[in-house]
């Protein structure tokens, strides 16, 4: 096999296993409402930062033996950083944001994460907004009001304080996203997310631990063990390698396009086993929120840094 043939395969390979994280992380918004109906939101965080530090701790034992990297003090005050807002913030919103409100608005909502990305750049001074990015915010935002819409004028306040809630949980991730290139261009993904990870579960289990005790655990069938355990080890551990490698060998550019087709797939799954229903409405502003969060996002293609705000760690 020549090297362009080796070249293709692997493209194709990673091409296919994007699709495949697409679709498990489409399902998983219905899974985690499902394990949420019997632990509840507080139970599946504690379980999920039980289970998330082991396997980091693993990830960093298959890589580095017995040695792990070492870090300077300053470092471990940025890893500190980043997985307070990571982990304690994002994943603690996105958790209860999903909790309150529906699997199709929580995968659209989420799905707002570039935008936040673009506005956190240009408040840094690293790119400013082009007309049509500014166009594309604001085509965005107007889908979201349209897609709340049915929320707001039906007075379903704790639905739409959940999408609220999502909303700034997809900014801590935008944050983190950007904070975290310097760390991860001197130590790589796998030391930047592991120690993260270690990091930010400390305060997770701390303030989820009543609530983990509390949980009905003895309530819990075995599908509700095996949906818990493949939220945390298989859509959100693995699934984020798996996706550092595609945007590896694909580009950020070729690859964050994909994400857009989560909300539709978990609208569908939400619709098939959920029972969700969805008003020509609701429809029509997640379509103008994905265009507009789409055009925001790859108008300027220069500034590559803009693209790499994925779907949070959920």
């Amino acid at each position: 096999m020549t090297p362009e043939q080796k070249k293709l395969r692997q493209a194709s390979m990673a091409l296919v296993a994007a699709l495949v994280l697409v679709v498990i992380w489409g399902i998983n918004f219905s899974l985690q409402k499902f394990v949420f109906n019997v632990v509840g939101p507080g139970g599946f965080l504690f379980a999920r930062y039980l289970i998330m530090p082991l396997c980091a701790l693993a990830l960093l034992a298959w890589r580095f033996g017995t040695r792990f990297p070492r870090i300077t003090r300053r470092e471990f005050w940025q890893l500190a950083r980043l997985g307070f807002a990571g982990h304690f913030l994002h994943v603690g919103m996105v958790t209860y944001g999903i909790h309150w409100s529906t699997a199709f608005s929580s995968s659209l909502i989420l799905a707002c994460g570039p935008i936040f990305t673009l506005l956190i750049l240009r408040f840094m001074g690293v790119e400013k907004l082009h007309r049509a990015q500014i166009v594309g915010v604001a085509v965005a935002f107007a889908g979201v009001l349209i897609f709340l819409s049915d929320k707001l004028l039906g007075g379903n306040w704790r639905a739409t304080g959940g999408d609220l809630f999502l909303l700034v949980a997809a900014s801590f991730f935008s944050w983190y996203t950007v904070a975290a290139k310097p760390l991860i261009e001197r130590h790589g993904g796998v030391v930047t997310m592991a120690y993260a990870t270690l990091l930010g579960s400390v305060p997770v289990l701390l303030l989820s631990l009543p609530a983990g005790l509390a949980a009905p655990w003895g309530d819990a069938s075995l599908a509700v063990w095996a949906s818990l355990v493949w939220s945390v080890t298989v859509s959100a551990f693995l699934g984020w390698l798996v996706w550092g490698w595609v945007n590896a060998v694909r580009g950020v550019a070729r690859t964050a396009p994909l994400m857009y087709l989560m909300p539709p797939v978990a609208g569908l799954v939400a619709w098939l086993f959920a029972g969700e229903q969805y008003t020509a409405i609701k429809l029509a502003g997640a379509a103008l929120t994905l265009v507009g969060v789409a055009l925001a996002q790859f108008t300027s293609r220069r500034q590559a840094l803009a693209r790499e705000a994925p779907a949070p760690v959920d």
